[in-house]
């Protein structure tokens, strides 16, 4: 498989603290690969990183070839790089069915196309309340709203920050679903998850990342077969 998006040795601060220590990653096209560790071990940081949200001070972010590095969020996106926040982050004052419409931008090269009809296939809620202000829905339908968004911004990589947190069992099956399907399109996803069982049914590698670097790089089977590494980066 070609690698799609490739990180190399990237280093990250918030003000003086060194967050990111030479993270280093690779995700193929229509691969998903999931982000795990415990809280403050770097996932997050290292999706704005790649979002060009926290300014890397060393290192490389290339997609499909192009050097990322450096350039403002606008740019990274238009490249064909979405990103999905823990935070949701909706535009309150709009309704659902114009939160949709600000994300719709052309292609990137090589990138497939999405449209309303599939994000209301997705999440049928959705289209229920379509002309609903987005500051009125439920956190789990503002996730749906973001990550839709998203992929109608017809990206080719897509990061998603912890979208399933404080979801009903209902929605979280319906986002998995979504993220296999986002795959199965050919858009490569990084996921950064907090429930194993979810990352591990929806992934095809993980990373472990702990103390701002990648400990660990494999399948969910390999991961899964080494207790030791489990207890001593994921166990609470």
């Amino acid at each position: 498989m070609t690698d799609l998006l490739e990180v190399h040795d990237l280093h990250a601060f918030y003000g003086k603290s060194h967050i990111l220590q030479g993270v280093g990653l690779r995700v193929g096209q229509g691969e998903v690969l999931s982000l795990l560790g415990r809280n403050g071990s770097g996932r997050s940081t290292t999706l704005k990183a790649l979002m060009g949200l926290v300014p890397p001070s060393r290192g490389s972010v290339r997609l499909a070839g192009r050097e990322l590095t450096g350039s403002p969020p606008s740019r990274i996106c238009r490249a064909g790089l979405a990103y999905v926040p823990e935070e949701r982050e909706v535009f309150a004052n709009l309704t659902v069915d114009e939160n949709l419409r600000m994300g719709e931008q052309p292609p990137a090269p090589g990138a497939p196309r999405w449209t309303l009809r599939q994000m209301f296939d997705y999440f049928p809620r959705l289209e229920e309340r379509r002309h609903t202000r987005a500051g009125s829905l439920s956190g789990g339908e503002q996730q749906m709203l973001t990550i839709c968004r998203s992929l109608l911004g017809n990206p080719r990589v897509i990061l998603i920050d912890e979208p399933t947190e404080g979801l009903a069992p209902m929605i979280v099956a319906q986002v998995a679903e979504c993220i296999r399907d986002m795959r199965a399109q050919g858009v490569s996803v990084v996921l950064v998850e907090q429930k194993l069982a979810i990352a591990l049914k929806v992934s095809d590698r993980v990373c472990v990342m702990g103390h701002g670097r990648i400990v660990f790089e494999g399948t969910p089977a390999q991961l899964q077969s080494d207790p030791a590494l489990l207890a001593q980066w994921l166990a609470v």
